[in-house]
């Protein structure tokens, strides 16, 4: 099961594994995808978790809504609160009675400022009448990205740690994995059930594309050590909010952790080169990317700038932040 076109119907609830079924909302957008997975677990019909029910959308409520009608939801789990996750739990918590289970609310972490980039950084040219509709589909420039916002009136009725039991049903036991990095607050959800184990990723590993690691709540660090963690479990199956499902992701995985040391790498070549400023950086680093991608990018350099100051290989006057000068 992917997430390529024709190959999937929004608000349709299909079967991905053994008793997991995925309702994917309609917000596609570069930080979605093609939107946002909500994952049933369990026999529909019976005792069920849902998992991330995702943005605030009337079209994904009723979907959910019509295809919980048999079921009885006996937990709510959020990976995570950034406001295509979480901001349908609440309802669902009301319409079920059920607990919503989460690491926490978002921001256990110090804030700090980070500051800004310049007003035309990352924006690509305004699109005249008649211009072609961009390649994949997905949000155009001038969209809202609310995907990646805060859903800070989130807040779960039970706090979870690593390893504390969220579900349980005929063949189904299900736990909670804190995997911090995208946020500070972000958890996995390991199923142990008869497709064997299954983790539910939520952004941590996403099934299309990197993770967007931003700080002061973002922290590349601890990302890092929590994909070490992810890859060095024994899991038949990774299923991300995002994108199609992942066999045997214990390799994936480790390659993800290559892909970043890989990436700080060449944040501290360019820097010894004379890059002094994340906009120059990302010019020189993400120059194949699509130029509507920039800004994110910068926020995962950003990252990457914060753990090379921790470790000393990269100095600044203050706190890191987007607007710094870094040698």
């Amino acid at each position: 099961m992917t997430l390529d076109a024709g190959d999937f119907e929004y608000g349709v609830a299909a079967e991905i594994a053994p008793d997991v079924h995925r309702v994917v909302a309609k917000n596609p957008s570069k930080f979605t995808y093609h939107g946002t997975g909500t994952y049933i677990l369990g026999r529909l019909g019976g005792d069920v978790a849902v998992i991330d029910p995702g943005p605030r959308l009337d079209g994904h409520r009723n979907a959910l809504d019509e295809t919980l009608r048999t079921s009885t939801v006996r937990s709510i789990l959020v990976t995570h609160c950034h406001s295509d996750h979480s901001p349908l739990a609440g309802w669902l918590a009301t319409e079920t009675g059920a607990p919503t289970y989460a690491y926490g609310p978002h921001g256990s972490v110090e804030e700090w400022d980070i500051g800004g980039l310049p007003d035309d950084f990352g924006r690509a040219p305004e699109r005249k009448p008649g211009d072609e509709p961009d390649d994949d589909g997905l949000a155009t420039p001038d969209e809202p990205i609310v995907e990646e916002s805060t859903d800070l009136d989130f807040a779960p009725d039970v706090e979870v740690r690593t390893g504390d039991q969220v579900f349980e049903a005929g063949d189904i036991s299900v736990s909670a994995l804190h995997t911090p990095g995208h946020t500070s607050n972000h958890t996995c959800f390991a199923m142990r059930g008869p497709g064997g184990n299954t983790i539910f990723t939520g952004d941590h590993v996403m099934g299309w594309s990197t993770t967007v690691v931003s700080p002061p709540d973002g922290d590349m660090g601890a990302y890092i050590d929590s994909l070490r963690m992810v890859a060095g479990r024994h899991d038949d199956l990774a299923v991300p909010t995002h994108g199609a499902p992942i066999p045997s992701p214990g390799r994936f995985v480790g390659d993800l952790v290559d892909h970043r040391l890989e990436r700080e790498r060449q944040v501290l070549d360019a820097v010894r080169r004379g890059c002094s400023t994340i906009p120059e950086m990302v010019a020189e680093l993400y120059a194949a990317v699509r130029i509507e991608l920039h800004r994110p990018a910068a926020l995962s350099v950003l990252g990457h700038l914060v753990k090379l100051v921790d470790d000393g290989l990269v100095s600044t006057a203050a706190r890191p932040r987007l607007d710094a000068t870094y040698e």
